[in-house]
């Protein structure tokens, strides 16, 4: 009997030295149809981009003992090392499921500014300390130009998606120039043996922030889930980040762009490794329908959040 390949999806391009007018059609085509779409490596410099990516696997090598050593110091804590199996991202979006089949490691903005008085005490949960390793002893440096990268090409993007949406180019500039992004590095060790039932690499969930930038070594997983519940891979395409939408920007649009579901399979039980840069708005930042997406008798789909406490009460149902 012949196997058919499984069908994948191809996403569009958003390249930066395009007319700015081919950008803003493509960006609005991706956001509504399907909440992904892909921007060329060549937004960051090629030594700053490769260096991070050789530290996170020079950090996962480690021994579990040495990692463990800037793991999560309390539950809840943003920032830190995660072991093998100890987050379920399907628990974001309320559902049961088993623990995510890998580790992970993640770092935030150390370079935030002071809390905003509007935001109180618990604002301060966004500046808690990033947890650098001492080994690799580069990881802090390379890691942190990577971030600095990755934020301007966010705040690039962004600028795309405003005029995409019938704004100023600068309508989120002051929305995010405090943000709390983070920048995460996972590892999916080889599967040995058939999985759990029921276990994910990575469990369905959408991102909760504005966007996510990452980076894949090519080994199959990532999957998205049509309207029809169906879910499709992503196509390899070498060269490029994958850029998906979050819920602030689903929020923001009411649903006109879409913060699309996805997850990590063990279609492919080789060893796996990425890194995603989350990008966020400021934590006092006012997430509610734009005036541009909002219809002559529709009304808002969503209740206004801050944009800090919605991450926060999402990521903590991951791991507590």
């Amino acid at each position: 009997m012949r196997h058919h390949a499984p069908v994948t999806t191809s996403l569009e391009i958003i390249d930066p030295g395009a007319p700015l007018e081919t950008q803003v059609e493509a960006m609005e085509r991706a956001c509504r149809t399907l909440g992904f779409f892909r921007v060329p490596f060549s937004c960051v410099d090629d030594e700053i981009r490769e260096a991070a990516w050789s530290d996170a696997a020079a950090f996962f090598a480690l021994s579990n003992e040495e990692k463990m050593r800037v793991g999560f110091p309390e539950p809840g804590y943003p920032y830190g090392f995660s072991p093998f199996a100890f987050e379920t991202l399907a628990a974001s979006q309320d559902a049961g499921g088993a623990p995510d089949l890998k580790e992970s490691f993640s770092v935030g903005p150390d370079s935030l500014g002071p809390v905003p008085e509007t935001v109180a005490t618990a604002g301060a949960w966004f500046h808690s300390p990033s947890r650098w390793p001492d080994a690799p002893a580069t990881l802090r440096s390379t890691w942190s130009a990577y971030f600095d990268a990755l934020n301007k090409v966010s705040a690039e993007l962004l600028s795309v998606m405003a005029r995409a949406l019938g704004l100023p180019a600068n309508f989120f500039d002051t929305l995010i120039d405090n943000a709390p992004s983070a920048l995460r590095a996972l590892h999916y060790p080889e599967l040995t043996s058939s999985p759990p039932p029921g276990s994910l690499r990575a469990g369905a969930h959408t991102d909760y922030g504005t966007l996510t930038i990452l980076r894949t070594d090519g080994v199959p997983g990532l999957e998205v889930q049509a309207v029809d519940g169906t879910w499709t891979p992503i196509e390899d395409e070498p060269g490029t980040f994958v850029v998906n939408l979050g819920d602030s920007i689903a929020q923001w649009t009411n649903d006109r762009w879409r913060s699309t579901v996805h997850r990590v399979s063990t279609v492919d039980r080789a060893p796996r490794q990425s890194m995603a840069f989350f990008h966020m708005a400021n934590w006092d930042a006012r997430i509610e329908c734009l005036p541009t997406c909002l219809d002559d008798g529709e009304e808002p789909r969503h209740e206004p959040v801050l944009a800090g406490p919605w991450l926060m009460s999402k990521f903590q149902k991951t791991v507590s």
